[in-house]
């Protein structure tokens, strides 16, 4: 007769500062750029002139969860491409808008189609076209490395440099905020 094993509850070995908790309750949406958020920032162009991308798993699993505890996670991008739309596809990631400069009307255009207002939204951004979104938002998160006037507009700055782990940094403080970190954190851990 084979016995099951009963595994513990995982203790999370992350912990968030209290004011980003309290900022992040309520979020329904969280806004990503891609260049210098998603990516690296750096531009891979070949021969042939084909944009290749570098993805980080982690940001990807992170967004993967945000969908799974009921939170939207959007693109808003300055750039398209064939692999952006297929890493984003695979993901699942229904909310993108492709090619926009003007990052403000896409964000409130997907607002106003969910139903939801910018004190549910959180975003990360790293430069400049990123900034109209980041000051409407409850929650406006930069990656380490992000462009120094949009450090200064974020209300907190992963430890991660954007395209290596940034996302997911912010993905998790969502999830823990809204109470799905330690129920997905322990569903995985079985």
């Amino acid at each position: 007769m084979a016995s099951t094993l009963t595994l513990p509850a995982i203790t999370p070995a992350q912990q968030w500062p209290a004011e980003l908790l309290l900022r992040a309750q309520g979020i329904k949406i969280v806004f990503f750029d891609v260049d210098g958020v998603l990516t690296d920032g750096g531009l891979y162009i070949s021969e042939q002139g084909e944009t290749l991308k570098r993805f980080h798993t982690l940001d990807g699993h992170g967004l993967k969860m945000l969908r799974e505890a009921g939170i939207v996670p959007a693109v808003i991008t300055g750039r398209d491409s064939a692999p952006l739309r297929h890493r984003l596809a695979a993901l699942g990631i229904e909310q993108v808008r492709y090619g926009t400069e003007d990052k403000l009307p896409a964000a409130q255009a997907m607002l106003e189609a969910l139903g939801l207002d910018w004190h549910q939204a959180a975003a990360i951004g790293d430069d400049w076209p990123d900034l109209p979104v980041l000051r409407r938002c409850q929650l406006a998160c930069a990656p380490a490395n992000a462009h120094p006037e949009v450090l200064g507009v974020a209300h907190w700055v992963t430890t991660r440099h954007g395209g290596a782990g940034a996302a997911r940094e912010l993905c998790d403080a969502v999830l823990a905020a809204c109470g799905a970190y330690v129920n997905l954190l322990d569903r995985y851990g079985q």
